[in-house]
């Protein structure tokens, strides 16, 4: 970290512990919700545990998500071009946010008042702990003192390696967003669907497949990762879960059976991410051949 030549900026959709930004030195800009009338997240919003979300969810609570305003992102960015620092910023999927819409408008705002100082955004196309595995990529290069150039010419060519394999558990709040229809949302709740889905070269959230049941969808995870994986001998996997650990060790144990030597991560899907996927979510992400 004491080679880095720039600052890195990303949002909180990385889904990555808060001690993971303090240690490596990353700026992050937090997205938010409402819900039940009440501010949560964002800059100022309310805090609230990740369990105590899920319960809400559950009991019918219907939040709604903000990305990043404009504002937000050039005072994060500005902080650090104060301080005579260049800047990076991975950024949340501009397919499913304008959070990346506002960074690169408060970039080319700051370039003008800060014509010496360089910023690069870069559009993830990641999602959950896919931007945060993307992002711990990037950050591992940028620590070999390399410099903001060849760190963003790194990141844009790994993105698209970046693989997202995912189910969830109920398909209301995918409904709920647009993301499958009213009709397929009742037959697969009535009929035990889970679809099995991952983020596309666009992306998007895309459905690849539909299984009967949890175990199976768990399973078909796990069975994708086999078919995509390009896994390198320092290369790690990344498990999140919407309040479901279980499933997660599951998923965990049925990977080190294949790859035993893999460092495999288990974290949470945060509360903006799990208002679109719902409580159950698991989402399994690993360097690939493609997506």
């Amino acid at each position: 970290m004491q080679n880095r030549l720039f600052d890195i900026v990303t949002d909180s959709c990385c889904d990555m512990p808060v001690d993971y930004y303090k240690a490596n030195a990353v700026d992050y800009v937090n997205l938010g919700f409402t819900m039940n009338n009440v501010n949560y997240g964002g800059e100022d919003g309310e805090k609230i545990e990740v369990k105590e979300f899920y319960q809400k969810l559950r009991e019918g609570a219907m939040p709604t998500t903000y990305q990043v305003t404009s504002e937000s992102a050039r005072e994060h960015i500005e902080e650090h071009l104060e301080k005579g620092r260049d800047v990076l910023v991975i950024t949340f999927s501009s397919a499913l946010s304008g959070t990346n819409g506002s960074f690169v408008v408060a970039a080319k705002n700051l370039k003008e008042k800060y014509p010496d100082r360089k910023i690069f955004v870069v559009d993830s196309l990641c999602a959950c702990m896919g931007q945060g595995l993307f992002l711990d990529y990037v950050v591992k290069k940028a620590n070999e003192g390399v410099s903001i150039e060849e760190t963003r010419d790194f990141a844009e060519g790994l993105k698209l390696h970046i693989c997202h394999h995912f189910t969830v558990d109920n398909l209301f709040h995918l409904k709920r967003g647009g993301r499958v229809s009213g009709a397929t949302a009742i037959i697969g709740s009535i009929l035990k669907i889970k679809p099995v889905m991952h983020v596309d070269d666009g992306g998007h959230l895309t459905v690849v497949s539909k299984c009967m049941g949890r175990k199976k969808a768990v399973h078909a995870l796990f069975e994708n990762m086999l078919v995509s994986q390009e896994l390198g001998e320092n290369d790690p996997v990344f498990i999140a879960h919407a309040d479901c650990m279980d499933d997660a060790e599951y998923l965990k144990s049925l990977i080190l059976q294949k790859f035993p030597k893999v460092e495999i991560t288990i974290g949470d899907i945060g509360a903006v991410i799990g208002s679109h996927a719902g409580a159950g979510t698991i989402a399994l992400f690993h360097k690939g051949k493609k997506r």
